[in-house]
């Protein structure tokens, strides 16, 4: 039986009012356009906040006839993480750096101490920054950057404290503590220094929220503007090159990008164009030993590396790298004797390193299906390559590739305190058929006792948007649903690059519906195949996940047994219609302008999850949002939770939580994210009767 609403709580219903837009000479109704605050990001309008607080009310109250449960969750989850937890140290110049959980804490303390000249430890730990000090009186906070200054004796960090995503930039003294009177609010957070330690460069954020404007502050607190970004679709971000020589800023959409450079010693007063945008060109660029490199698709939509000159001719780059069919360049690293690539070959990710003037070569890793990535590597000198390796069964483990010795190291592995097995659990690699009779990656996991072909629970998850693949990576916290007789699949549908840049864009703009008939069918295989029976699959996404949900759900809903939306994008068609919200004009490369093309309108009409919602019955559904949400505005879950709400036919469950002091993430300190997750694993083993 389906998970019903509780006959002895009413549910709040929002009032209907109707907006009509008219674009292309047709017509859509939005009867729940009133739950955008005008005023938004500052929320204040009395009937909004009424409605939200009601529907927190009833989440509360449907949830605390199970808070056993989820403090049982919580604490099993809890279990898992090391309380006093800490980073494997890193060098950086004279001294060595590392972070820390204190045992209780919610977030990190960062601290440093110094080397001396053959690179030992010469001294004690000294604390940089305690974030949970930062954190006192606030409900959120997150760290954005935090960034040492060349001479050693300042640092620089950025901090948002509500959710919103705009960071202030704040620069101490680290001997004394002593603050300098700078007062830079409204960035991105992300901070990158001049060498010579007198002034720093850092990104202002327009009123909508748009990276857009190239600051340089020094420390007396005068601003200085360095460059600014007048296309509305483009954000800007900043960083430094590998040898710290460069300020790196690069402008781009989902598509196409433009950089520049600008030395950070001071000797150039204008940063320099790498290559002007052209629709379709995305690249990045590094500076090494030898000048500088890019990668880019402009030949190759897999991307291939280059080496070039700033200001030459695209054609005048000299391939290093080439991408194809098979291998997709996801990224590069320069270092004074070697450069690391990360890469996927045939779909797994793998990591190449090339000595100079040597052969290139792959680290040789111990699975057959992983997630793997280069970690935290700041010394441009440095003779050995840190990377972060995981897979369905193996915690996150931090390895230091050894060039001389060609060994992975380990520095450390996740430990899971309340004790882990992993020759307790299986994984295993599917194909699902997509009904154009493509074929879909699927990961699953699941414990040793778990049996296909009995109907056991099955959870799906799958996100399918921007290139932005899921690998098969370790969760701690899915243990308390495999350890109670679920398996856990992970649909690698097209929108992601799993299987390279092509398969993204296989799943974008007029593909888009590929990544929902993926999931779908992917779902179907599954039951199919025994590892799941029909209607007994729980699912779950965030973000445009969320809208995958959505749409699947308007699409299939007999097929699922639950549904998790996280911050769900399921307003396609009206935000994409406003482009005065700060996300719509990049968004557009992504979904389409329905604003100024009639295909894309009627094409976003045609699937977007909160204009299709139907007259007919849906499987009990959780919805989450952040009221300071700047990517997911907290009116796309609202608006979609009212409307389900006063359309759908059945009485199953419907609840949404709204984080009232948080965004897109959720809440910000460690355990009170655990605490959300283990009231998403409540309601799912709610759903299965299984609470």
């Amino acid at each position: 039986m389906p998970l019903k609403a509780p006959d002895t709580i009413l549910a709040p219903k929002a009032r209907r009012s109707v907006k009509k837009q008219t674009h292309h000479g047709k017509t859509h109704e939005d009867p729940y356009y009133w739950l955008k605050d005008p005023s938004y990001p500052d929320v204040k309008d009395a009937k909004i906040l009424k409605y939200l607080r009601a529907e927190n009310k009833y989440y509360e109250t449907v949830m605390n006839d199970h808070l056993d449960l989820t403090e049982d969750l919580f604490d099993e989850v809890k279990g898992r993480i090391k309380e006093d937890d800490e980073g494997v140290p890193w060098r950086e110049g004279a001294f060595e750096y590392r972070w820390e959980f204190k045992k209780g804490a919610q977030y990190r303390t960062w601290s440093r101490r110094s080397l001396d000249s053959n690179g030992n430890t010469d001294g004690e730990w000294a604390i940089l920054l305690d974030e949970n000090e930062e954190a006192k009186e606030h409900d959120y906070f997150k760290l954005g950057s935090l960034e040492v200054s060349p001479d050693g004796a300042k640092i620089a960090f950025s901090a948002d404290t509500n959710g919103s995503e705009r960071f202030r930039v704040f620069v101490r003294e680290i001997e004394s503590g002593k603050a300098f009177d700078i007062d830079l609010v409204e960035t991105s957070g992300e901070v990158v220094w001049t060498s010579d330690s007198k002034g720093f460069y850092c990104v202002k954020v327009s009123e909508e929220w748009r990276p857009y404007l190239v600051n340089h502050a020094d420390l007396n607190g005068e601003v200085t503007p360095l460059y600014e970004e007048a296309d509305s679709s483009f954000f800007v971000h900043i960083g430094a090159s590998s040898s710290d020589k460069y300020l790196t800023i690069r402008s781009a959409d989902h598509v196409t990008a433009e950089n520049r450079v600008l030395a950070l010693d001071g000797s150039e007063s204008e940063p320099v164009l790498i290559a002007a945008r052209r629709d379709g060109h995305d690249y990045s660029v590094d500076h090494g030993i030898d000048g500088f490199y890019a990668r880019s698709n402009k030949d190759q939509k897999n991307f291939s590396i280059y080496k070039l000159e700033v200001g030459a001719d695209l054609k005048d780059w000299t391939l290093v790298l080439e991408g194809s069919d098979q291998r997709y360049i996801r990224g590069f690293q320069l270092f004074k004797t070697f450069m690391a690539v990360d890469e996927r070959i045939d779909g797994l990710d793998q990591i190449l390193v090339w000595p100079h003037g040597k052969d290139p070569y792959h680290i040789d890793l111990p699975e057959a299906a992983y997630e793997v990535g280069s970690g935290n590597n700041p010394e441009f000198t440095q003779s050995h390559l840190r990377i972060v390796y995981s897979s369905m069964v193996t915690p996150p483990t931090v390895f230091d590739y050894d060039l001389k010795k060609h060994d992975l190291i380990v520095r450390k592995e996740q430990e899971i305190p309340s004790g882990y097995d992993k020759s307790d659990y299986t994984t295993e690699r599917l194909i699902g058929i997509s009904r154009d009779g493509t074929k879909i990656p699927v990961s699953i996991v699941y414990k040793n006792d778990w049996k296909q072909g009995e109907g056991r629970p099955l959870h799906l998850y799958g996100y399918g948007a921007y290139g932005l693949g899921m690998s098969p990576s370790f969760s701690s916290a899915r243990l308390s649903l495999l350890d109670r007789g679920f398996a856990y699949a992970i649909a690698h549908i097209r929108g992601g690059d799993e299987l390279g840049y092509g398969w993204y864009e296989a799943g974008k703009l007029e593909a888009r519906e590929n990544t929902f008939n993926d999931f779908v069918d992917v779902a179907r295989t599954l039951v199919d195949e025994g590892y799941a029976a029909e209607g007994e699959i729980s699912i779950s996404g965030g973000s445009a996940g969320g809208e995958l949900m959505g749409a699947v759900l308007n699409q299939a809903p007999d097929l699922f047994k639950a549904a998790v939306l996280h911050v769900p994008f399921v307003d396609v068609l009206n935000t994409m219609l406003d482009a005065d919200l700060p996300l719509t004009p990049i968004e557009w490369p992504e979904w389409g302008n329905p604003i100024e093309d009639e295909d894309a309108y009627d094409h976003i009409c045609s699937y977007c999850p909160y204009t299709n919602i139907e007259a007919k019955d849906y499987p009990p559904m959780m919805v989450t949002g952040g009221i300071n949400d700047p990517r997911v505005t907290y009116w796309e879950p609202a608006k979609w939770t009212a409307k389900m709400r006063a359309t759908k036919t059945d009485d199953n469950l419907l609840i949404m939580k709204i984080n009232m002091e948080a965004g897109h993430g959720g809440k910000s300190g460690r355990f009170d994210r655990l605490h959300e997750v283990a009231e998403e694993y409540t309601f799912l083993l709610m759903a299965f009767n299984r609470a």
